[in-house]
């Protein structure tokens, strides 16, 4: 749940203040997963390259390494395993920790360099800092808590985190009984603690010093939980190293030659190594890496990233000889620079919000084939080939139609999403369908069959509750589905099969486009998976016409905005919402009233129609402000009793409707200005249309009411972590 931020530079000369920007803006890109409290460490003096110890060579990437010499990896092997162990007297660590945002943690580097008499101009060509934005978990926003932590006042280990130690408790009470002192209230510093441990243990059993990412592997075996963790050493200068466990975590790999850093070559990753300079991005997310450089390796669970000398290698704590470096092939980004910019917009969630036309045409792209036409007089028969192709599932699909029932897990917006399509995939497939909250699934271990089918919704595919539900799951032999918007997340590659959203970054806090998107990919998987019946043809050639249209209506729902911000303008000051919804919009009002609460801070529900006259109803009174979701669906004649209801109590309600219903106009008291109308499409697909405005609602009131957009108090982008 927050974000971790790594710059590793070896002969790149780069001034200490522009060291610092560097992990400021990554910070800053990461602010979405946590921004209550911030911190940075770098060192006071340059590491030279002779002190600087360079990793066990690799094969795999003899391009990156100054030296390729036969027989040098085993000679620096034996050196560094025979050398005697040398307690460092001073720190050559700054560390910069503060409560609040990155704004704040850079005000305070200013002081702080002032105050050490740290010169900012000073060139650093060998250097590793490290950065943390936090959403507390563990301990209160406050400096103490915030990372990175350290071993000791000397700093001769420091780490910064994302995650969560579940055994922290049992590690601190063992090195409390061996005089370690704890100075901040959270599970991390428990790391660096146990690595001086650990390195003092070495010290006295065998007098020889381990590689750091031995000791580093040797820790991590004894962690429990999720962790992303990027570790320095005063014993191990100019080192880095980075381990993950659950936790996401990525490396940008900028290589070129010493003529390119002046503007006068290009880049060039073939170029010889002798004249290489390196500089590499660790990261929480590809946001913070993309600016500068499109080539990443996307680290797998148990990896353990050495890093020293201007070379890098991998290891992997799960292998059978950890010490032996394992293969990652690296990868090309397919993100651009201006997808995590605001371009013009105030806040991201507006500029994602009006994205959505065409984060919902690239979901579809390439998956439907919507031209059905005649043809040279001869009649197109759409059965003939499949019109949904789902690449990530194809090979599944009568796995799927087979199975016993079709579970849905998830959290949040990804669990309404879900809600909102349930409808549709049971009408289509005929196979019962049932939704799980991941943490009450867990909570309950509820009974899962071999025959099951388990879909795992979540936009980043880091979710923990829903990455422990599918791991739960496939313990128990259930085919497991991936629904999520991160290729190569932990989810994606923990599924057997399943769909990429493709609806781009998402910054905002509350999640717009991606919920969107997720109702189209699950819509197009109830298609494919129908496509064997004809008895299904009229509905799936609705839904499809539907699709093909959906991203010029939501533009068209998007021209209402300058009507919410009004109706925003008459809600500012209401401390309540209650939103009604049936049928498809059930899940609507479950996720218009999400978003009161997440941005507004505003007591807001969602409430089953059908549900009202057993409690809710009490609730209703003439000042009490609620939105009725009223399109012509099924449930459509059922709404408008709901209205009759709402207003023989007096009530007033806003009453989303299509375009084009007069009925709902005689229903409802004061006329046009109660209604949101919005463009009629098919039923499965109309929770996106209702939602677009309902969206817009919240972005308005947040605004009015003086609210950080983009940035809600308490919460954070991706939930990496459990009570657990």
């Amino acid at each position: 749940m927050c974000g971790i931020f790594g710059y590793y530079n070896f002969g790149v000369g780069r001034s200490r203040k522009a060291v610092l920007q560097l992990l400021f803006t990554g910070l800053r890109r990461l602010e979405y997963r946590g921004y209550d409290s911030a911190g940075v460490c770098i060192d006071k003096l340059s590491t030279t390259v002779a002190s600087a110890v360079a990793p066990i060579q690799s094969s795999r990437y003899d391009s990156v390494h100054l030296d390729d010499s036969v027989g040098l990896a085993a000679r620096k092997r034996s050196a560094l395993q025979h050398r005697n162990l040398q307690k460092p007297r001073v720190s050559n660590a700054v560390i910069i920790k503060s409560a609040g945002n990155i704004d704040a943690l850079e005000a305070q580097a200013k002081r702080q360099l002032k105050d050490e008499d740290i010169v900012d101009s000073d060139i650093l060509d060998n250097h590793c800092g490290i950065a943390h934005t936090r959403w507390a978990t563990h301990g209160p926003p406050e400096a103490r808590n915030s990372h990175p932590h350290t071993s000791d006042p000397l700093h001769e280990f420091t780490v910064v985190h994302n995650g969560i130690i579940t055994n922290y408790k049992t590690i601190k009470e063992l090195l409390e009984k061996n005089g370690a002192v704890f100075e901040s209230d959270t599970d991390t510093q428990v790391v660096p603690k146990l690595l001086k441990y650990v390195f003092s243990k070495i010290d006295k059993l065998s007098h020889h010093q381990p590689t750091l990412p031995e000791l580093v592997m040797e820790v991590m075996s004894q962690l429990e939980g999720a962790f992303a963790l990027l570790i320095k050493s005063s014993h191990y200068p100019g080192e880095l190293v980075a381990a993950k466990r659950g936790s996401p975590l990525i490396m940008g790999i900028r290589q070129a030659t010493l003529a390119s850093v002046n503007g006068v070559a290009a880049a060039d990753i073939e170029a010889s190594a002798v004249s290489k300079t390196l500089e590499l991005f660790l990261a929480s997310d590809a946001s913070a890496v993309v600016e500068h450089t499109n080539t990443v390796l996307i680290l797998e669970d148990h990896d353990c990233v050495h890093i020293a000398k201007g070379a890098f290698e991998v290891f992997n704590a799960h292998q059978t000889s950890p010490s032996k470096s394992v293969q990652r092939v690296h990868q090309i980004l397919n993100l651009e620079v201006n997808h995590i910019m605001k371009g013009g917009y105030d806040h991201f969630m507006q500029k994602e919000i009006y994205e959505q036309p065409e984060t919902l045409a690239r979901t579809m792209q390439g998956r439907i084939a919507f031209d059905t036409a005649a043809k040279d007089d001869k009649v197109v028969n759409p059965f003939g080939s499949q019109r949904v192709v789902l690449g990530g599932l194809q090979g599944f699909l009568p796995a799927i139609r087979s199975s016993r029932r079709m579970v849905f897990v998830a959290c949040g917006t990804s669990y309404h999403a879900a809600l909102a399509c349930r409808q549709t995939v049971e009408e289509l497939t005929d196979i019962p369908v049932s939704l799980e909250i991941a943490s009450d699934l867990l909570d309950r271990l509820c009974p899962i069959f071999r025959d099951d089918a388990y879909i795992f919704v979540s936009q980043s595919g880091e979710t923990a509750d829903t990455l422990r539900a599918l791991r739960y799951a496939k313990q128990q032999g259930a085919l497991c589905i991936g629904i999520t918007n991160t290729v190569g997340s932990a989810i994606a590659r923990d599924t057997n099969c399943g769909i990429n959203i493709n609806a781009g970054f998402e910054i905002g806090v509350a999640s717009t486009k991606a919920y969107t998107s997720q109702i189209v990919a699950i819509t197009m998987m109830a298609l494919a998976l129908s496509e064997d019946s004809r008895a299904k043809a009229a509905v799936r050639d609705e839904i499809v016409a539907s699709l093909e249209a959906l991203p010029d209506v939501i533009r068209e729902v998007l021209k209402l905005d300058g009507d919410i911000q009004k109706l925003a303008a008459e809600l500012k000051d209401s401390n309540s919402l209650l939103l009604f919804g049936r049928g498809y919009n059930y899940a609507t009002a479950l996720e218009a009233a999400l978003k009161v609460k997440e941005l507004v801070y505003m007591h807001s529900e969602g409430i089953l129609a059908g549900e009202m006259k057993h409690g809710p109803l009490a609730l209703v009174d003439e000042h009490m402000p609620m939105i009725v979701l009223a399109t012509q669906d099924r449930a459509c004649n059922k709404m408008h009793s709901v209205v009759q209801q709402l207003r023989a109590r007096g009530a007033a309600p806003l009453v989303v409707c299509n375009v084009g219903d007069d009925q709902i106009a005689g229903v409802c008291e004061g006329g046009e200005s109660r209604l949101i109308r919005v463009p009629k499409v098919a039923d499965a697909l109309q929770p996106i249309v209702n939602v677009v405005p309902l969206q817009l609602l919240s972005y308005h009131l947040t605004v009015l009411r003086g609210f950080n957009v983009d940035q809600p108090r308490n919460l954070a982008k991706s939930v990496t972590v459990t009570e657990e």
